[in-house]
């Protein structure tokens, strides 16, 4: 589905919660496809949320509750996932989950955000997924796990943002790179070119682009960051740049 189509989409999920006065849902989107989700109608036709504050992949909501009458909550559930005896488990990672349970035939826009804590997994899905994962998630790699669904999201399955300051010579997105993973120019550049670094969730290879205050970076291997703008400079004329880091 084109971009074209896809907020074809979008705008005939409003119009139908317009119509009938009640709450229409997309799936978990980027921050990319979540911010033209949002353009197709004005602010207070529309709620944003992922799960928990911060996350990166979320689901608009269309409907103002001033017009169906009632408020409701988004049908998201989270999954804490656990190995069965932790002293033989892997070192399991974003991607060993991911692939686990998109191997289980679940599209990736069902999900939200994984979130690898020392306490366990944790899993944003839409709700009607998270019985079908507790019941069919049985293993990870070589890891035996077991699956519950949670009533409330626990503090340290919160996604963290770290602020950090790096100073570069400018604000191009290869040299952010460059500073925030302390990289060398031209392994920035290698990532770019293998198509590894994404900018709200879409490939982006243009290593001189200047990202704008608010985007989410995500570097495969690396992590991500949001990037918050300049701050100011530095007595030698060099820019002070604010991130935000995803932990």
């Amino acid at each position: 589905m084109n971009d074209k189509q896809q907020k074809n989409r979008y705008a005939e999920l409003a119009e139908k919660s317009r119509r009938q006065h009640i709450y229409q849902y997309t799936d978990f989107l980027t921050p990319a496809d979540a911010a033209d989700a949002c353009s197709v109608v004005p602010e207070k036709e529309r709620a944003v949320f992922g799960g928990a504050q911060n996350c990166e992949r979320v689901i608009v909501r269309y409907g103002d509750p001033a017009d169906t009458g009632f408020e409701e909550p988004f049908p998201i559930a989270v999954i804490r996932i656990r190995p069965q005896h932790a002293r033989y488990a892997e070192n399991l990672t974003h991607r060993d989950y991911l692939g686990a349970l998109m191997h289980l035939g679940i599209e990736r826009d069902i999900l939200g955000d994984i979130l690898v804590r020392e306490t366990g997994t944790y899993v944003f899905t839409e709700e009607h997924m998270a019985e079908y994962i507790c019941r069919e998630l049985t293993q990870v790699r070589h890891t035996s796990v077991c699956c519950e669904i949670l009533q409330d999201v626990p503090e340290d399955a919160l996604p963290r943002l770290e602020a950090e300051s790096v100073i570069a010579a400018s604000a191009r997105l290869d040299v952010i790179l460059a500073k925030v993973y302390h990289l060398s120019r031209t392994r920035s550049k290698e990532l770019f070119a293998a198509g590894h670094v994404q900018i709200g969730g879409r490939v982006c290879e243009k290593e001189s682009i200047l990202p704008r205050s608010g985007d989410i970076v995500s570097v495969r291997g690396y992590g991500k960051f949001r990037y918050e703008g300049e701050t100011g400079t530095t007595k030698k004329g060099s820019l002070v740049l604010e991130i935000l880091k995803y932990s």
